[in-house]
């Protein structure tokens, strides 16, 4: 069965850069090019808050596991962190020097990494809110930075054509992968931790072991690729494109099992629920879109790394 589209969120006053789920699935935050943080409640009739306090365009949003906080950056230079009440109150992060185009949480809550066009990645600690190091050795801006579901990587991408892994504890870039035709707007580890997914401005999505270094996936496309998810399954993975599309992947298969027309123009983010059951995408129509997945029923919970590493090698067009 196809996805379908499940709910429609509009209250945004500008372009939608960004969607993420509460773990709990009751909840999911946008940012915007308005300015502002849209919490939507997925429950019927429940009312929307709208978080005001950046300065300039929101980039980038993400719930903290627990769900008892959201992080957001934003062209305004700062980071914030935000408790998702009516209240909407936040703390202030500065330490990059331009744009914040990426935030995300440590899987245990306590982290949170950061990147800017100021050509860095950082790092924080959540509840004393203090700025930990910098990753700097990209050499144009970083796009998207992501850590590890153990925690122990990031990963980042980049304007320089680059996808960098870096030990969090060494805090050394062990790898970069240099192999993508164009900027890299979107990388992320599997839920698995032994491989990463990257898309961008070459209109491809590669999907790379980070134990061997090698190309595990190759999709291309003919648009350029603004965002990525994969499902928890750790089977698909779902991508936003400028051609106003949302397609998914089926990583066993090597192939294009969807594309889906919702959004008018360009397709910004996607993100799958945490429990995959959803996933959300926004675009620069202003638009929130939230979709049933409607699949991944015969796979089971979690693929088997070999399995998931033979299942195609080399690369596959859509």
């Amino acid at each position: 069965e196809d996805p379908s589209l499940e709910r429609h969120f509009k209250g945004h006053r500008d372009a939608v850069t960004s969607v993420d789920f509460s773990r709990a699935k009751k909840q999911l935050v946008s940012g915007s090019m308005d300015s502002s943080l849209m919490i939507w409640s997925m429950k019927p009739q429940m009312r929307a808050y709208r978080f005001v306090g950046h300065r300039d365009a929101v980039m980038c949003v993400h719930f903290s596991p627990s769900g008892h906080l959201v992080a957001s950056g934003s062209r305004d230079k700062t980071v914030r962190l935000w408790i998702p009440s009516i209240k909407g109150e936040s703390t202030v992060f500065k330490a990059h020097t331009a744009t914040v185009r990426s935030v995300h949480f440590s899987s245990d809550g306590q982290s949170l990494v950061t990147a800017s066009d100021d050509k860095t990645v950082k790092v924080w600690t959540v509840h004393r809110q203090k700025f930990l190091f910098s990753l700097s050795q990209h050499i144009n801006w970083v796009r998207c930075a992501r850590f590890s579901p153990d925690g122990r990587l990031i990963v980042s991408s980049s304007d320089d054509k680059t996808v960098k892994i870096w030990d969090k504890t060494s805090r050394e870039c062990i790898h970069s992968f240099c192999e993508h035709g164009g900027f890299v707007n979107h990388v992320d580890f599997h839920p698995s931790g032994n491989c990463i997914a990257a898309g961008g401005t070459d209109s491809t999505v590669k999907l790379w072991d980070v134990r061997m270094n090698r190309l595990l996936q190759h999709y291309q496309g003919n648009a350029v690729v603004n965002s990525l998810s994969f499902h928890p399954s750790g089977n698909y993975l779902v991508t936003a494109s400028s051609d106003s599309t949302l397609k998914i992947l089926d990583l066993l298969e090597g192939r294009l099992l969807y594309t889906l027309h919702g959004h008018q123009g360009p397709a910004t983010c996607v993100a799958f629920s945490r429990d995959g059951d959803f996933f959300a995408s926004g675009g620069s129509d202003e638009q929130v879109m939230v979709w049933k997945t409607n699949f991944d029923t015969d796979y089971g919970d979690v693929v088997k790394p070999q399995k998931y590493g033979s299942s195609v090698d080399g690369t596959h067009g859509t």
